[in-house]
């Protein structure tokens, strides 16, 4: 199969091509390796907040949640209390949620307990590449895997929040953990 052309004449996954900020997060984001504590905090509460939502909807409020969220860095919000809760859900310029805001700081507050760094707890998860085929299709894509399954119990073990395996798949996908660029898309490696 070949991947639908986007407005700039390259192949793309399908979702890709539906709107400008979708392309530039296909094109220079998705699917690209991505490591350090804020980045992938950042990538771990935003798939949080997207749980039920469009990602469209997040990205464009992706701003407004760096603002609001002390640009993910964890030390500063495992230190929110009730106030900023409060503060948060009046922010309009987020998605204003209490149970997903209320993980956001929990999940800081673990990543300061954690004995390993965020960045290598996650991406211990991560599978062999070679043993994963390209999708041909988007029906090829799972929603979760025995791997983001297995991501999704040890990050509640460890008391994160609001990260079950469909979450913790979307973040291995977003982070390049796993590469679901379809077969054709000019970013399939």
């Amino acid at each position: 199969m070949t991947a639908p052309l986007g407005p700039d004449g390259r192949p793309r996954c399908g979702w890709g091509n539906s709107a400008d900020i979708y392309v530039a997060y296909h094109d220079e984001e998705w699917g690209v390796p991505l490591h350090g504590e804020r980045e992938l905090y950042e990538r771990l509460t935003l798939e949080a907040f997207q749980s039920g939502l469009s990602w469209l909807t997040i990205l464009r409020k992706r701003e407004g949640f760096r603002r609001a969220f002390a640009g993910f860095a964890p030390e500063l919000v495992a230190q929110f209390d009730d106030d900023d809760v409060a503060r948060l859900m009046a922010d309009t310029s987020i998605v204003r949620n209490r149970a997903k805001i209320n993980a956001a700081v929990t999940n800081a507050r673990a990543i300061a307990e954690l004995d390993r760094p965020l960045d290598e707890l996650l991406w211990s998860f991560a599978p062999d590449p070679a043993t994963r085929p390209r999708p041909a299709t988007p029906a090829e894509v799972p929603a979760s895997t025995r791997e983001s399954t297995a991501m999704a119990k040890e990050l509640k073990r460890r008391g994160f929040a609001f990260v079950g395996p469909t979450t913790a798949y979307a973040l291995m996908q977003a982070t390049g953990m796993v590469d679901d660029h379809v077969q054709g898309c000019w970013r399939a490696s």
